[in-house]
């Protein structure tokens, strides 16, 4: 947890030092932001929900401001704030060669969807893009256009193109796409989907390789703002050390058992032989010392394993001895350096650091 001792500034930080961090301001993307940053110890303080500005409870010179969502990049972008979180599609679509941006963090690990391809159920011969490329053909012959439907039009050109769909013609739309193709509108549709339901009941489906994008929440900076400013600069390695230390964590749990054994070297070797709960770089072994008099020694094993194996590694404790089997989860796994960070400092000596998206 990032705490107010982890910087050390004065409550009179001047306003050109403040670090600036959008979050989205509607919705369930506004709820999910809010409950990620209090995951990761950076509780914002909003005491007016009706106001746009906010502050980072624990970590002093941090000013939180709310925005759309679709604007967040363009804030970012054009130096109105230094950091943002916003989905990745919306930055995908917005990126372009002269932009001053860089993605800290692609996947903050909420908000996932993805953007795809859909077409008409009653096109009952088409399953694939492939088969999208040939309507095409076939309606050009005959002098018309396949019209697709999109909030994403430089998204959906590209993939069309890549796929050898050549001819068509994109229809932007503000309102709900998914009617489009039942109004008359448009022919097909590019859009966002979680579940597909929305979809479904709309009498659409996805074709095969029509997914053009994977999307959640990310990230993102502006790096020519960050590097005239050293102090904004520290506290955005604050704020990405909590973010990773905590979705470090969330896969892992923490287990503590109670294992009789002679010495602790006897018992770690029994640990350790069974390779499911040897932790991520082995058990820690403390002796435990009983309430009353016992003819072996006690000691406690604690190991870190994934929580997707917990069973596996409770009966491997077993096997090994133990009792007293507790859990515990992790709030948050720190490494020797921010990764984050340290791609940012790359960036601003010159190379592109997008968090291995393109």
């Amino acid at each position: 947890m990032v705490t107010r001792a982890m910087i050390r500034n004065s409550s009179l930080t001047s306003q050109s030092d403040v670090l600036r961090l959008a979050i989205p301001s509607k919705g369930i993307l506004e709820d999910d932001t809010i409950g990620f940053l209090r995951g990761c110890g950076l509780p914002v303080d909003r005491s007016n929900p009706r106001q746009y500005r906010a502050r980072l409870a624990t970590l002093t010179g941090v000013e939180v401001t709310f925005q759309r969502a679709s604007d967040i990049f363009a804030q970012v972008d054009e130096g109105n704030v230094e950091l943002g979180i916003t989905g990745y599609d919306i930055v995908a679509e917005c990126r372009a060669e002269d932009d001053r941006v860089v993605v800290l963090m692609p996947e903050l690990g909420f908000s996932q969807c993805s953007l795809v391809l859909a077409v008409p159920e009653t096109w009952i011969d088409v399953w694939s893009i492939h088969d999208v490329a040939e309507i095409c053909v076939s309606r050009r012959s005959k002098g018309q256009e396949l019209r697709v439907a999109t909030k994403y039009p430089n998204l959906a050109r590209q993939y069309l193109y890549d796929h050898g769909v050549n001819y068509f013609m994109l229809v932007e739309s503000s309102g709900a796409l998914e009617a489009g193709p039942a109004l008359g509108s448009a022919d097909v549709i590019a859009d966002l989907t979680s579940t597909g339901v929305t979809l479904r009941e709309n009498r659409l489906k996805t074709v095969a390789g029509g997914t053009i994008l994977t999307s959640e929440a990310c990230l993102i900076a502006n790096r020519e703002e960050l590097a005239k400013s050293p102090s904004k600069l520290e506290r955005t390695r604050l704020v990405l050390e909590a973010m990773e230390a905590y979705l470090r964590a969330r896969p892992f749990l923490s287990l503590t058992a109670n294992v009789q054994g002679g010495t602790a070297e006897s018992v770690a070797r029994k640990i350790i032989a069974h390779g499911d709960v040897a932790g991520l770089r082995g058990p820690t072994v403390a002796r435990v010392f009983p309430k009353s008099a016992d003819d072996d020694e006690w000691f406690a094993v604690t190991v870190i394993v994934a929580e997707n194996r917990l069973q596996e590694a409770v009966d491997a404790l077993r096997r090994a001895g133990a009792l007293d089997i507790t859990s515990v989860r992790l709030s948050y796994v720190f490494e020797s350096k921010a990764w984050s960070f340290e791609g940012l400092v790359r960036s601003l000596h010159g190379e592109r650091a997008d968090g291995g998206r393109g």
